[in-house]
């Protein structure tokens, strides 16, 4: 076993020990592309999302040097018929790219050293089939003629020499070289059996439009067939917060929101782990990026960025163009290139039919408030901080105190929020209520018997608080808002529940650029979502 060649399946047996979700399944699908044309693959997904534990369940089943039978007993894999007929079969290269970077003396000898240190590895595994040749693909090739054997590639983090050495063009080049080397030349066949690459962004526009293009991509925008390996599945879930008696609610709260056309529900897989191992939810995301990276984009506000971001922060989608993303961090020209970059890092998911981007779940929208609030956008960072007590005025039925709350918000944003409608109104209000979010559920604008309520929030189980049915009037009244919500039968999201209930009627006055508010406690809900005739 080697640094490089064939490292052994220590690494998977490590996961092993640990609490591990069954992905193993995946390994059909690179197993169905040995020796054909769709041999090459790349997957792209954030951090956090399992990328590197993958790569090691590959070398750990292909590698040739061990016996990994046993370690993939009970697993999916095992109970296929073609189990046994490629496990540790073949010679595996396994390159990390962030060690040959972080063990490198000059960034900018990469690239040669990373050829250096594999050619003088596998001239010692095959001493009788290597020159002296420092080039790797030519070393593959010399091996592939005299031991009439291929390789398995498999590279993680492929793409971190972009990532950290953004402004060396002539260092990329040369990376792109020895990749187009190995991967797209005519003896790519003869030398290579399959390779699977992992990164954060997408290959197929880096460099030339003609790099790489052989990979066959699937990534967070188009994860394809492959989706239900992006992140944890709902079912997944489910399992762990049984066994580890955990609140599915909570989990599903904090951590889901990644959806795509095959898998409508996709859990970020380290957050569900260190909730799993801490045996509480809470932001984890901070423990393998900070909100800095975050931060240096959201405050390039580049044509109405930050307006999209207010947006996103108040519930609300925003629609986008993902096309004209160059996958690099550098040629960020518009908007839609910064939420493109933003769907690669796991920052906002994405509905390909809709083609709208979202923040996905509570953990992740911390992350945006944490930047927000340091980013210098004085009225949204103030309204994300008083929230707390806007929540605490309403909760208190004090009317004035959120009228006037609403007012300074309105007036602290009006340059970020084109505030001329309904929408923007119903914004503004998820941003100043941004603290209910911990102990309530937002459902906005659902159908109801009538009609709809424009926000609602449900208490979370075990949150003795009352229930917020907000209605929004424009240039109308608070009282008009009122009696429109005692004039329907909401039913939907208040058709299960009993509990004590708040009428909140908000309207805008445009002429006088004033917010007035109307709160209305009632003792409970009766059944089939009915409000009662009477308040208390």
């Amino acid at each position: 076993m080697g640094r490089y060649l064939n490292l052994g399946n220590a690494g998977f047996q490590a996961i092993r020990r640990g609490r591990y979700v069954d992905k193993t399944k995946m390994i059909s699908y690179v197993n169905s592309t040995l020796g054909t044309k769709e041999k090459l693959t790349c997957v792209s997904r954030p951090r956090r999302f399992g990328k590197s534990f993958t790569a090691q369940m590959l070398c750990a089943y292909y590698d040739k040097s061990c016996d990994s039978r046993e370690l993939f007993q009970g697993l999916e894999i095992a109970q296929t018929e073609e189990f046994l007929q490629y496990l540790n079969k073949f010679n595996v290269i396994y390159l990390d790219v962030t060690w040959f970077i972080s063990t490198v003396e000059k960034i900018e000898d990469t690239v040669k050293y990373l050829q250096r240190e594999v050619v003088r590895e596998l001239r010692d595994a095959f001493p009788d089939m290597t020159g002296e040749e420092r080039s790797l693909p030519i070393a593959l090739s010399d091996i592939s003629d005299a031991a009439d054997s291929r390789f398995i590639i498999i590279i993680d983090e492929w793409d971190a020499l972009f990532r950290e050495t953004r402004d060396q063009i002539e260092l990329q080049k040369e990376y792109l070289q020895l990749l187009r080397g190995i991967f797209k030349s005519s003896l790519t066949d003869k030398m290579i059996e399959a390779a699977y690459m992992t990164g954060i962004l997408p290959i197929k526009k880096y460099g030339t439009q003609s790099a790489l293009t052989d990979f066959q991509e699937y990534t967070m925008i188009q994860p394809k067939f492959l989706a239900e390996y992006v992140g944890f599945t709902e079912k997944e879930v489910r399992s762990l917060c049984q066994e580890y008696k955990l609140d599915f609610d909570e989990a599903k709260k904090w951590y889901d929101g990644y959806s795509f056309s095959r898998v409508h529900s996709v859990y970020s897989p380290n957050s569900i782990m260190q909730a799993v191992k801490n045996g509480e939810f809470g932001d984890y995301w901070t423990e393998t990026e900070t909100y800095e990276s975050l931060k240096y984009y959201i405050d390039m506000n580049l044509d109405g960025l930050q307006e999209a971001i207010v947006a996103m922060l108040g519930g609300m989608r925003y629609g986008i163009n993902t096309r004209t993303f160059q996958n690099d961090m550098l040629s960020i020209k518009s908007r839609d290139d910064v939420l493109t970059l933003l769907i690669h890092l796991g920052y906002l998911a994405y509905d390909s039919e809709e083609k709208e981007v979202y923040i996905p779940n509570q953990e992740v929208a911390d992350e945006f408030k944490n930047a927000v609030e340091y980013s210098g956008w004085a009225g949204i960072s103030d309204a994300l901080r008083a929230s707390e007590r806007l929540l605490k005025a309403t909760l208190e039925c004090d009317a004035k105190t959120v009228a006037s709350e609403l007012d300074k918000a309105h007036m602290e944003n009006a340059s970020i929020l084109t505030y001329n409608d309904e929408n923007a109104l119903s914004c503004v209000i998820t941003i100043v209520y941004y603290a209910a979010k911990s102990d309530y559920t937002l459902i906005r604008e659902f159908p109801t018997g009538k009609g709809f309520a424009d926000i609602v929030f449900l208490p979370r189980r075990k949150v003795n608080k009352p229930a917020l049915l907000v209605e929004l009037k424009w240039n109308q009244s608070a009282a008009g808002a009122l009696a429109q919500i005692k004039n329907r039968e909401y039913t939907g999201a208040l058709r299960d529940y009993t509990g004590q209930l708040l009428l909140v009627g908000i309207n805008y006055d445009k002429s006088r650029k004033k917010h007035e508010c109307i709160i209305e406690k009632y003792a409970t809900v009766q059944s089939c979502g009915t409000i009662p005739a009477k308040s208390i």
